[in-house]
């Protein structure tokens, strides 16, 4: 008769400094985002209002955030930013300009599984099944914002809709919640702000001390968070994928924003499509949902941004966040619902493959036209219409 399998000494220690170390980095990302805030206040309102002013310009928002996502290759740093600056104590971004950037780093955060797509670039076999599986997503999100852009410039609409649910929020039954996370994180914001005084006497040496240390503390949190959390969910993740997958739409949806919250990275789980998809284990029926999916997880940093913010403009952060969930969710129900808009995103993405495999150079002038040239030409449209 067989027993159990003997217990392995320190068995389960490794989960739990996983989450240890998650827990901890999150600590850091959440204090990054509030040194941001700080930093910007200690900037002065001069040159924050010449760049608000920039901002004032939807496209010119629109392109800020497309830029910045492409060359941080990270959709959730822009966000985190943008909440910082939304909420900033003194002279915060006006809500009404952070829009635009927020579609935009949506758009920045497809070049990812563009790229890796290039991979297969060498094996056409290959390439003609992953690459309308990662610039689908490209077409999607192009064609979100050129829909609901102009929508919300007539309307308000998802600005009106943040601040709405996020009075309700803030105040269920008459009760306003106090996170007990933002006394931990000014408490521990304290020490950078010390040092920063130390070091430089002129409050702009401080300012830059302060955002340049909170940036670092950001991006590497969130590097780190990334790999910690795809070591934890490696394979799983993959068994997930490709289990659930062409049951339906919606679990497909589901198990996109439930990888991207595990990885905290859209980016990755559109990223992991594009070789499951080279390998012939996933159609691009069977993807497209997950990359929708995608876009709603990765609004959960965000969040988590807003849990950092304090003072006046608290709620600001709140709101931008449901901005970023109201955007996608919208961009899913004017697009995914309809079979005849539905396939818009599909038969281009099948459209520009079949070029790509006639000449390799479309690829490159697609992510460079793309990603670069369009931002550079609505710059130029932009500034020569003011």
């Amino acid at each position: 008769m067989t027993g159990p399998p003997p217990r392995v000494e320190g068995q389960g220690v490794f989960p739990l400094v996983r989450v240890a170390g998650v827990v901890v980095l999150l600590f850091f990302f959440l204090l990054g985002v509030k040194g941001l805030g700080e930093g910007f206040e200690l900037i002065g309102s001069d040159l924050l209002d010449s760049f608000f002013r920039a901002t004032e310009n939807p496209f010119i928002g629109l392109v800020i955030g497309l830029l910045a996502t492409t060359l941080m290759q990270s959709s959730s740093v822009t966000t985190s930013m943008i909440v910082a600056l939304v909420a900033a104590p003194e002279s915060p971004l006006p809500l009404a300009n952070a829009v635009p950037m927020i579609m935009g780093a949506n758009i920045g955060t497809t070049v990812t599984s563009t790229i890796v797509s290039l991979g297969h670039i060498g094996r056409q076999e290959e390439f003609r099944r992953a690459f309308p599986v990662a610039v689908c997503h490209d077409f999607f999100n192009y064609l979100a914002v050129l829909v609901l852009l102009p929508l919300e410039l007539i309307t308000g609409y998802l600005q009106r809709s943040a601040i709405a649910l996020a009075s309700l929020i803030e105040g269920v039954g008459g009760i306003t919640f106090e996170s007990p996370i933002r006394a931990a994180i000014s408490a521990g914001f304290a020490p950078i702000e010390t040092v920063g005084r130390l070091l430089f006497a002129a409050q702009a040496g401080q300012a830059v001390f302060v955002i340049g240390v909170s940036g670092l503390l950001i991006f590497s949190a969130l590097y780190l968070l990334v790999k910690v959390m795809r070591a934890a969910a490696h394979g799983r993740v993959e068994v997930m994928v490709t289990d659930l997958l062409g049951s339906s739409a919606l679990l497909s949806m589901l198990v996109g924003v439930v990888v991207t919250v595990m990885v905290q990275s859209s980016s990755i789980t559109t990223s992991l499509l594009v070789p499951l998809a080279a390998a012939g284990l996933l159609r691009l029926e069977q993807a497209f949902p997950v990359t929708l999916g995608a876009n709603v997880g990765t609004t959960v940093t965000a969040f988590l941004a807003a849990l950092a913010v304090s003072g006046p403009n608290a709620a600001a952060g709140l709101e931008i966040a449901l901005v970023h969930l109201l955007f996608n969710l919208s961009g899913i129900l004017l697009v995914y619902p309809v079979v005849g808009i539905r396939q818009v995103p599909l038969r281009a993405a099948l459209a520009l493959t079949s070029v790509a495999l006639r000449s390799r150079k479309t690829v490159i002038f697609w992510v460079a036209g793309l990603f670069y040239g369009i931002p550079t030409i609505v710059l130029l449209i932009s500034r020569w219409l003011n």
